[in-house]
């Protein structure tokens, strides 16, 4: 592939983002699928496989959105095959009949993590909804099945947010608390009011997004912390000792507050409101404020609560979440200053995290843009954020 950068209209073109979603559908195309069941994880850059016997819910449900997305979206792709085999895995392998959970974590087809999470449960019922709207009507049941576990174990009817964690049987919940679960269920009814049309999923979805953006955010000057106690109110411990947690990571991050921006612009085109395009401004603008970095480009991963930068790494899915937040609230406003930022995260990312030799996106830089190993896509990844990215961008009319 050739590293020459598109230009500003090229960024902003239909053709453009098509493209990079064939691309990459294309470095995943030869080997994840895995005849024995599911879809294979744990890629390297060059696209081998380095581990073959782990599976990750996760990834699981991810490559599930993947395939429904690229199958509803391109006329001449059609993985229904493949969403069915996905959702097959999901509902023989993760999850336990004995409880209906969904198992977090598998090693060779049985159970090393049973642990129910409510993230987990989320991306259940993104699986379920996009297959549904690739027309797969078994994507219906997963969905369903995934919402009653969260109405049952999980909600939260005093705080109007979800729990986090259950233990293998739903006997014990965790006092642990965290908006990244809840911002992922927000984007889940979503999907889910998109693939049915029922008020239920809409409702929640509306929800959520207050509940976090307005309740939570009030406890921290208007930006949303990840972390917090039984009772929803911050733990500004929790993790500090281990500020790069895959799920969990200390400090504020900005790839949060954009993510959160673009969901309320999401929420807008189904339940209009006023303070949603306020919010989601106010949420984008004071994460770039903070987290962009002058010297090397991109957006750093996390800053302290007194504004510094606590962890300067550069994520793909932190830069993917911000350019489709940046359009959307560009189509929103027509201001400007949104076009510049789409425009200046996609070079960032052209230049520094897509491959261009085998394709994808590299998983984390240093601050410097350095790799720091070739795991382009372990447990968690699988370019969901990237191809979504440009999917929501193409949806928003920006393009």
């Amino acid at each position: 592939m050739m590293n020459l950068t598109p230009t500003s209209a090229q960024f902003a073109s239909r053709e453009f983002l098509e493209q990079h979603i064939r691309t990459t559908l294309d470095f995943y195309q030869p080997k994840v699928f895995d005849p024995t069941g599911g879809f294979k994880h744990f890629f390297r850059d060059d696209g081998s496989i380095y581990n073959a016997s782990t599976r990750h819910l996760v990834s699981s449900t991810r490559f599930v959105f993947n395939y429904a997305m690229a199958t509803r979206y391109f006329p001449d792709l059609n993985y229904r095959d493949w969403i069915r085999h996905g959702l097959a895995y999901l509902e023989n392998v993760h999850r336990q009949a004995e409880t209906g959970g969904y198992a977090w974590l598998l090693e060779t087809g049985k159970v090393s993590d049973a642990t129910n999470h409510c993230y987990g449960l989320a991306f259940v019922i993104v699986a379920g909804s996009t297959a549904l709207l690739a027309g797969v009507e078994e994507g219906r049941k997963s969905l369903e099945q995934a919402w009653q576990l969260l109405e049952r174990y999980y909600w939260d009817e005093a705080h109007r947010l979800y729990r986090d964690e259950a233990n293998a049987d739903f006997s014990l919940l965790a006092p642990y608390r965290g908006q990244n679960a809840n911002m992922h269920a927000c984007e889940a009814m979503l999907w889910a009011y998109e693939a049915t049309q029922e008020s239920r999923f809409l409702e929640r979805a509306a929800c959520l997004a207050e509940a976090v953006t307005h309740q939570l955010a009030s406890q921290a000057n208007g930006l949303i912390w990840e972390h917090y106690d039984a009772n929803w109110q911050i733990d500004w411990q929790y993790n500090l000792d281990n500020p790069k947690h895959l799920f969990r990571p200390w400090g504020f991050q900005p790839g949060h507050q954009t993510e959160w921006a673009k969901l309320l612009l999401i929420l807008d085109r189904h339940q209009p409101a006023p303070w949603h395009l306020e919010w989601a401004e106010a949420l984008f603008n004071q994460a770039l404020e903070r987290a962009w970095d002058h010297d090397y480009g991109g957006i750093c991963y996390g800053f302290a609560p007194d504004g510094s930068i606590c962890d300067g790494d550069k994520y793909f899915w932190v830069q993917a979440e911000s350019l489709a937040a940046a359009a959307l609230l560009a189509q929103a406003t027509g201001k400007q200053t949104y076009r510049d930022w789409y425009q200046r995260i996609w070079t960032y990312s052209w230049q520094h995290l897509i491959d261009h030799q085998y394709g994808a996106w590299f998983r984390i830089l240093s601050r410097e843009n350095q790799r720091y190993d070739d795991h382009k896509s372990p447990a968690g990844k699988t370019d969901y954020h990237t191809m979504g990215a440009c999917y929501e961008v193409l949806r928003s009319g920006f393009v």
